[in-house]
């Protein structure tokens, strides 16, 4: 199977696509990276050389592999931070291309935003166009518990808040939400949680909450959860993606490092040991 992913990229440590390709290709998918930004490390450190691509340079990479006849063949698009409100139209103009190749592939977006402990961290703009914009385009959409409150004007603090707020997400367009970084009034202490809604139900996994932040991991988790959902079933995709990154963040956590250990995990991301139980919560 074949992934278009179409996210930033870092020589040093992993973010955007350094972080969600090396997943994919240990799960067995060929992917097509194609680059927004390409950077000497993730902005977290603060300082970063290397360029920000133009619009029109990210778009001129696309048509060059629709020039070679295999959009076709693509069964997913992959899209993670959006740096401008052009980029992603770029992206969205993207997905529809493939879609018109390849009816069946489905459109999968992280709507990098935010988080809890920083707030917003993209410009001006983003959050509105993730909203308005890719939300309605996606099959699947990623978010954390921070993002989908503010994509669906909610604040959840209970499981059914979180379903409730699902579910007005599901309306406006994707059928499949993996809501992470979960923590309710009803999470166990010291835990964190990732919830998964599709058609056929939904369901909760929570693990173990780690002292930690790191830059990337959100990506890992999207193209991990992606991989999963293309060939397993929505519990089972929820069960190996909960495992797999937990250990990739026990083995960070472990190095006392603030790049992700991808590399170092990959076993643990081609064979989770299905630590967690998911909980069928309708």
């Amino acid at each position: 199977m074949n992934i278009l992913s179409i996210q930033s990229s870092v020589a040093y440590g992993h973010a955007g696509n350094s972080s969600a390709v090396f997943p994919l290709q240990r799960l067995g998918f060929e992917v097509w990276p194609v680059y927004t930004v390409h950077f000497s490390n993730h902005t977290g450190y603060g300082e970063w050389r290397g360029p920000v691509f133009e619009p029109e340079t990210v778009a001129d990479v696309i048509t060059g592999i629709e020039e070679r006849g295999v959009l076709g063949e693509c069964d997913a698009v992959l899209s993670g931070y959006q740096g401008g409100e052009q980029v992603g139209a770029v992206i969205l103009d993207a997905v529809s291309r493939v879609k018109a190749a390849n009816p069946k592939a489905i459109y999968c977006a992280d709507p990098v935003m935010g988080d809890v402990e920083r707030g917003f961290f993209v410009r001006p703009g983003i959050p509105e166009f993730m909203r308005d914009k890719v939300i309605p385009a996606a099959d699947i959409v990623t978010p954390n518990q921070f993002e989908l409150d503010f994509l669906t004007g909610s604040e959840a603090r209970t499981v059914d808040g979180v379903l409730q707020a699902v579910d007005s997400l599901r309306d406006r367009g994707p059928r499949t939400v993996l809501v992470t970084s979960v923590q309710t009034d009803e999470t166990p202490a010291d835990s964190v949680q990732l919830a998964v809604v599709t058609d056929d139900g939904a369901w909760l996994v929570t693990t173990p909450l780690l002292p930690m932040y790191v830059s990337g991991a959100g990506d890992a988790t999207a193209a991990i959860f992606l991989a999963r959902w293309l060939t397993e079933t929505p519990a089972k995709a929820l069960a190996d993606t909960a495992d797999s990154v937990f250990s990739i963040m026990e083995r960070t956590h472990q190095a006392g490092t603030r790049e992700i250990q991808l590399i170092q995990s990959q076993d643990a991301i081609a064979h989770p040991q299905d630590r967690f139980e998911v909980v069928r919560l309708r």
